[in-house]
């Protein structure tokens, strides 16, 4: 079965795509990742988009007129992937997300848009979307829901391995065999950097481009005092979160606890050494000797850097070592998805979320044709071996 995964992360910067095609081999399911990209937003749109994110108040109107627009966008985006790789049985789209409810610590509810019907129209292939809401009423957080690839993906690991990406939000994986597993979102990882990045240097690509940034300033340890000092970290897993906590004000208001000025390159800096220290921390407290690595953040060297000085005994890779290129992990984790629901098993890992059972996720639009589904599959396979 071949299934094209799509997602926007929370670094909202455009659309990632994957097709992998997937073949059971007695408990062992292969994927062979073939056509992948990236689609930019256009700059009108991720504008709009960030203007109408929290805190920043926002009408019903234009959320209708955001989901339209971001769904011709993944129309797009799966149409020139289908044009390229050829057809394919089935497209997951994350969509993105633009609100995650979670009051303490629990997960009441999850928006993301970008209008699935969309894609249907514009491909004549079925989409499968709304993914994260089916754990989240089964009292899971509905994240990180990347965790059902890191357990078969790291299951063969003697010992304690960890996927960590590092998108907008830090999320990790700790594995230990294929039925010892907990995931969380750590805090954030681009999201701080991106947002202070995006505001000092309007016009420009909304990203620290190989920590550069980073690289000129100095951390200022009194600011980070105060940025460690978030309750959100102190919260048991499993836990999630988002830009509803991390975004510029929540920065802004940091700086002024602080209580001194704070230059640009500096408070780039110190975020980044935020992201290093709360990894690090988290990572040495699962007694990991493994870390997989993925998402934007493996492409900044001072953040890379950083985790591998605080991380001396435990070898650090990408993802790219484990057939998942680093880039592409989410939206192969999101295929996966598809396959799973298509074959009539969860894709979720309760440990994972905190729901209280796995759950078959997501919600169906028909393509162009007759709904037609796999015949279910009793047992989900035991691991994934990915290949190119």
């Amino acid at each position: 079965m071949r299934v094209l995964g799509m997602i926007s992360g929370t670094s909202h910067d455009g659309i990632d795509v994957a097709a992998v095609d997937f073949d059971l081999d007695g408990g062992v399911l292969n994927g062979r990742v073939g056509h992948t990209s990236s689609t930019p937003y256009t700059p009108e749109l991720r504008a709009r988009l960030v203007e109408a994110l929290p805190p920043a108040p926002t009408t019903l109107a234009e959320v209708c007129v955001l989901d339209t627009l971001i769904g011709q966008s993944f129309a797009e985006a799966a149409a020139e992937a289908i044009e390229q790789a050829g057809p394919v049985d089935l497209i997951v789209s994350h969509g993105q997300t633009v609100f995650h409810w979670v009051d303490a610590a629990h997960a009441l509810g999850t928006l993301q848009i970008g209008q699935p019907a969309w894609i249907a129209e514009r491909t004549g292939t079925p989409v499968l979307s709304d993914v994260r809401i089916r754990d989240i009423t089964a009292g899971g957080h509905g994240a990180p829901l990347v965790s059902v690839l890191d357990s078969l993906l790291l299951a063969g690991h003697d010992g304690g391995a960890a996927a960590l990406n590092l998108g907008g939000i830090s999320n990790m994986t700790v594995v230990r065999g294929r039925d010892e597993l907990f995931a969380y979102d750590i805090g954030p990882a681009n999201a701080l950097v991106d947002a202070v990045v995006s505001s000092r240097w309007p016009g420009g690509r909304g990203f620290d481009e190989d920590g550069r940034i980073a690289a000129s300033g100095r951390v200022d340890e009194r600011l980070l005092a105060v940025l460690l000092d978030e309750p959100y970290y102190l919260l048991p897993a499993p836990k999630s979160t988002g830009k509803e906590l991390f975004h510029l004000a929540y920065v802004e208001d940091a700086v002024e606890r602080a209580g001194h000025p704070v230059s640009d390159a500096d408070l780039v800096a110190t975020l980044t050494e935020l992201t290093v220290r709360t990894v690090a921390r988290d990572v040495l407290a699962a007694g990991v000797d493994l870390l997989v690595v993925s998402g934007g953040g493996c492409r900044n060297p001072v953040l890379m850097k950083g985790l591998r000085e605080a991380l001396a005994g435990v070898t650090v890779a990408l993802s790219d070592e484990y057939g998942a290129p680093a880039d592409d992990k989410e939206a192969i984790a999101f295929a996966l998805i598809g396959w799973c629901t298509a074959h009539g098993l969860p894709g979720t890992v309760p440990a994972g979320t905190g729901a209280r059972a796995p759950r078959v996720l997501g919600t169906l639009t028909p393509g162009a044709g007759p709904l037609v589904l796999p015949a279910p599959i009793a047992d989900r396979p035991r691991s994934l071996r990915l290949s190119r």
